[in-house]
């Protein structure tokens, strides 16, 4: 049966690559919310084969008028912040927000929703730096508003899930994409073609966009629920992520490590110039502190619930690269 499907936030990275998948498969039945001002540049290629919503997560009547009719549910949409100004509204869309998707699809009875969380909505142990689905949350100063945000989404998802909707969450890691090359992943791209000098010490994981979307409709389309699983292709320090980025560039790559020490500084200077000059701060206390930790994903549980096999991150690197030359010229 071809359901109808609703997607949010699908002028994002990982929206996108999902419409863009589930179109390849022969949907077509795809409504996607967007707000007003949202740009549209990522879906320019296949913006005429859906139907598009205008309205807001934070808007419950054009949800309700989005999903009447609806069977499945992808919820991508969230903000990302690292600014200290804007974490009331962080809290507002990604964890209000989240509660009105659950709600609006319980309400219009909904088959299933798919919520996109992230790596930092799982607890986190400088002492043990190995991350699986099993991990617990915990408070800790390594936790940024923006991860206190999506665990707090994740809640109202579960709760939806004890009040009879079912639902599947994924965790991606750092996702690897042809995206808004100003702002999220999409921008270490950028910096690296600036002449980025330096790197941080730290390591996490990385996940190829396709790889995000390939998942999420296998969730959908299984009879799996109440699960949650890590997407993550490869775990790599920073230092081998930007080399790879700089190589496929044809840039120079960083050269110069940053110590915790030489972090810290740097983040009071950036608070500093972002104070004098209204713009939003290159570095933060939050993204430096959190780029000076390793922590190690393991992708197990997902590899093994479809046979999934990931992209190589180099792949996803030169692929992603190849976009940014092809725009920049």
């Amino acid at each position: 049966m071809n359901k109808n499907i609703f997607v949010t936030g699908a002028t994002g990275l990982v929206g996108s690559y999902l419409v863009r998948h589930l179109l390849a498969q022969g949907k077509n039945n795809i409504r996607a919310l967007r707000r007003s001002e949202s740009n549209t540049k990522l879906v320019a290629d296949f913006y005429d084969l859906v139907t598009w919503v205008e309205g807001d997560i934070l808007d419950l009547p054009s949800l309700e008028d989005a999903m009447d009719g609806v069977q499945q549910v992808y919820h991508c949409a969230a903000m990302v912040s690292f600014e200290p100004r804007n974490v009331a509204r962080m809290m507002k869309v990604n964890v209000e927000g989240t509660a009105n998707v659950v709600n609006t699809a319980m309400f219009r009875g909904v088959e299933k929703l798919v919520h996109v969380s992230s790596i930092a909505a799982i607890g986190r142990n400088l002492r043990q730096p190995d991350v699986t689905e099993n991990s617990k949350w915990q408070r800790s100063p390594i936790n940024s508003n923006y991860a206190i945000s999506k665990y707090l989404a994740e809640q109202e998802v579960w709760r939806g899930s004890v009040e009879g909707l079912a639902v599947g969450i994924v965790n991606p890691s750092v996702v690897i994409g042809a995206g808004d090359w100003s702002g999220g992943s999409a921008a270490l791209f950028q910096r690296v073609s600036d002449g980025l000098k330096y790197y941080s010490a730290g390591a996490t994981g990385f996940v190829a966009a396709q790889d995000v979307a390939r998942f999420m409709v296998l969730l959908m389309e299984s009879e799996m629920s109440e699960e949650r699983y890590i997407l993550n292709g490869e775990n790599q320090t920073y230092q081998w992520f930007f080399e790879k980025v700089a190589q496929a560039l044809g840039k120079n790559p960083p050269t110069f490590r940053v110590t915790s020490f030489l972090s810290e500084v740097a983040w009071r200077i950036e608070w500093l110039r972002s104070k004098l000059t209204g713009k939003d701060s290159i570095i933060t206390k939050e993204t430096s502190r959190t780029a000076q930790h390793r922590f190690f994903y393991d992708n197990n549980k997902s590899k093994t619930a479809f046979n999934f096999e990931y992209t190589a991150i180099e792949k996803a690197i030169a692929d992603t690269a190849a976009a940014f030359k092809k725009e920049h010229g």
